[in-house]
């Protein structure tokens, strides 16, 4: 399966991350932390090359924890601050001020030594699809500051947004504002690696609407017959294999679907729903926290 979406306004959005980078001091990327080098768009590392850059690993309470810390110490050695979160959690997103604010101390101790005014810290929030930036700004803000939904393509437009972010320090409230630009979801124009667009589609990053599901659920079987096969015959009771041969994706697929019960006239095996069941229990973790990449110097 090729994947190609490129839909024609993230041209736009493109050119409007371009036009908007020299009034930023920092670029936050969210990246997928189940994924993070295939939901890491390489446009930005060209686009924001003199920015201070904190790559955020969301939806880390879906990945597995050892190896989102590899990650994080891979992106560190190539000179990257790191986080990883769940933007869902209030609790979880409150570490981003202190984070920023170590990246920006180097500037705003110049600032002060010269008789200036710290001026408030301007962060540009960026990713691809579906990657959460809109729930972590609003957790940021602490209100519902930017549209969410559990599909792509939500933001539409760049909207600035005011966070007041105050901490007690000892007997002291340290107060840190920031203003943060919301930006649309963007991915770049062609998937050199088709896996790429594989891993990114089963995570719900590109439009289940232009996606045959069956042949997409098929895939996700395989990644997960190499990466842990235990999650897949755990959660749907099925067999991996037939008398000592390996069955293929679409038998798994069937087996689901006769476990749960997804029959249509004449009993036969009603394939769509079963792999959209799979693709949806996939992304809620209830086949358990399970990463798609691990570092290259890691890989499988």
């Amino acid at each position: 399966m090729q994947i190609q979406w490129y839909p024609g306004h993230m041209t736009k959005t493109k050119r409007m991350l371009a036009s908007q980078l020299g009034v930023v001091d920092v670029v936050i990327e969210l990246l997928d932390a189940r994924l993070p080098l295939s939901s890491k768009n390489p446009d930005i590392d060209e686009l924001a090359v003199n920015k201070q850059r904190l790559l955020v690993l969301n939806k880390a309470d879906l990945a597995d924890k050892a190896v989102t810390a590899q990650w994080e110490a891979h992106f560190r050695r190539l000179g990257f601050f790191t986080l990883a979160l769940d933007s869902t959690q209030r609790a979880s997103v409150k570490p981003l001020a202190a984070r920023v604010q170590e990246i920006m101390r180097p500037k705003t101790e110049r600032m002060l030594s010269r008789g200036r005014i710290s001026a408030p810290i301007r962060a540009m929030v960026v990713g691809i699809p579906n990657v959460g930036k809109s729930t972590f700004i609003n957790q940021l803000a602490g209100r519902a500051s930017a549209a969410t939904a559990d599909r792509p393509g939500v933001t539409r437009g760049r909207q600035w947004i005011k966070v007041r972010d105050m901490q007690a320090r000892g007997n002291v409230l340290d107060a840190a504002d920031f203003d943060l630009m919301d930006t649309p979801g963007v991915l770049w124009p062609k998937f050199e690696d088709p896996q790429v667009g594989l891993r990114l589609a089963v995570t719900g990053a590109v439009n289940d609407l232009i996606l045959d599901r069956i042949t997409l659920a098929e895939h996700l079987i395989n990644m997960l017959l190499e990466i842990n096969p235990v999650a897949i015959v755990a959660r749907y009771r099925v067999t991996t294999d037939m008398q000592g041969t390996a069955k293929t994706a679409r038998q798994i697929l069937e087996e689901i679907g006769e476990s749960r019960g997804f029959k249509m006239k004449g009993g036969v095996i009603d394939l769509e729903r079963a792999a959209v069941t799979l693709l949806d229990e996939y992304r809620a973790a209830k086949l358990g926290r399970i990463s798609l990449e691990s570092p290259p110097e890691l890989a499988r």
